[in-house]
């Protein structure tokens, strides 16, 4: 790796404005721009990650994983939805969104989760280089200023970088699903063919998270220890103001469940990933359908 040129993992970063009135910082959004040369070495690396991805990420799931969609996180969602109001036993969902997912991440935090999943050293090394030597140049009416350089965070130039992303979020399922079998969380079961049904408890497509809960103020307070330790150690923070507790069914005192999580109360319908979420089954099932249906056709 010291054999390439210094100018490979430049980056010049633009801003563009999120909205036509921008002023502060946080209203302009950074767009990466990164050589050729090295896009074609990133390639190369995303194309021989995404091929394990489907080993090494849990069912739960569902962003950058050849062969799960998009639709299929959010049909389960609503059945789960649909399943808990049948049964006439209410419960919360935590509607989580990741804060700036892309620029927290922690490297060492990342190099870990890569050597724990078994990734060879040689290649991990690969992956290191190309995200700890970036060198950043912003560009002000077209001309590069100074560079300098980041202790976190992965570019969003980089083709390999959701597939990086997913990989870290795979630490907080195994939290999750860590939190079940400890009986601090419950999820909610699903009834099916069979008597015992499915266990649902999250479902995850990249910075976007659904937590399935019982109304108990305990499984509320374990649910801000896990973002709080997940953070610690990853680096990735919850958006805590961006994020929703919703009520699923008849739910007591949801004021203090939202209040011992921090966010909001949200409530049915509502909206995940761009489709209806608690909706009537036909009405949501029809928009699916049709969205899917517009995707074949483009």
């Amino acid at each position: 790796m010291s054999r390439f040129v210094k100018s490979l993992n430049a980056t010049f970063l633009v801003l563009v404005p999120k909205k036509g009135d921008a002023e502060d910082l946080k209203d302009f959004r950074p767009i990466s721009l990164v050589s050729s040369l090295y896009k074609l070495l990133a390639k190369v690396l995303a194309n021989k990650i995404k091929k394990v991805m489907g080993k090494v990420i849990s069912e739960s799931q569902n962003a950058f994983v050849e062969s799960r969609q998009i639709l299929d996180i959010v049909l389960i969602a609503n059945e789960v939805v649909d399943s808990r109001l049948k049964s006439n036993v209410g419960g919360v969902l935590c509607k989580l969104d990741t804060e700036k997912a892309y620029d927290h991440i922690g490297w060492s935090f990342l190099m870990a989760v890569l050597k724990k999943m078994g990734f060879g050293e040689r290649w991990i090394k690969w992956i290191e280089w190309c995200i700890s030597t970036v060198k950043f140049y912003v560009l002000i009416n077209g001309s590069p200023s100074s560079f300098f350089q980041s202790s976190r965070r992965l570019r969003q130039g980089d083709l390999f970088s959701p597939y990086l992303f997913v990989i870290a979020m795979e630490v907080f399922s195994c939290l999750l699903i860590r939190a079940i079998s400890g009986s601090f969380l419950s999820g909610w079961r699903v009834r099916g063919r069979s008597d015992e049904g499915i266990l649902i408890s999250h479902l995850l497509f990249a910075d976007d998270t659904l937590v399935f809960c019982e109304e108990s103020l305990d499984q509320m307070t374990y649910v801000s220890w896990l973002l709080m330790w997940f953070e610690a150690c990853s680096g990735l923070r919850i958006n805590l103001e961006k994020s929703e507790l919703i009520p699923v069914g008849r739910v007591h005192d949801i004021e203090d469940l939202a209040l011992e999580l921090g966010c909001k109360v949200g409530g049915l319908p509502s909206c995940y990933l761009g489709l209806p979420l608690g909706t009537p089954s036909n009405q949501w099932l029809c928009e699916i359908v049709l969205k899917s249906d517009f995707e074949k056709g483009l």
